[in-house]
């Protein structure tokens, strides 16, 4: 159900800083740049093109203002998906916290929650 671990999401207070530090100094490159047109704004980093793992950074704020519930102090883990509605249906039968699927311009996810209500998203990716 869930084959990877796809992205880490770094949630900061300022994305074009910390895109500074990522880019310019520790060398990595930008993969994606995206922009809901609504102020989400999601930054996809990695140390190379190929690289299977990357980091999304995210505007803290923002995330906060949407999702209050997460804990924003420590990245998230991102999941990928080949089948998320599968998988969203089977967690949510094991009584598993469980967000709604939302569609996003990279992909559909969700996220969910552990026992210690740690959340974590899946996502199944554009084809």
């Amino acid at each position: 159900m869930i084959n990877k671990i796809g992205q880490v999401m770094l949630y900061v207070n300022n994305q074009d800083d910390a895109v500074d530090f990522w880019i310019e100094k520790v060398g990595f490159i930008i993969i994606t740049d995206e922009d809901n047109g609504q102020g989400m704004r999601w930054i996809e980093i990695a140390p190379t093109k190929e690289a299977e793992t990357s980091i999304i950074l995210h505007n803290k704020a923002i995330i906060s203002e949407m999702q209050p519930e997460l804990n924003l102090g420590t990245p998230s883990l991102m999941f990928f998906s080949e089948d998320l509605d599968k998988l969203h249906s089977t967690l949510s039968n094991k009584n598993i916290t469980v967000g709604e699927i939302v569609t996003m311009p990279s992909g559909k996810v969700f996220n969910f929650a552990d026992s210690e209500q740690n959340y974590f998203a899946v996502m199944e990716k554009s084809k």
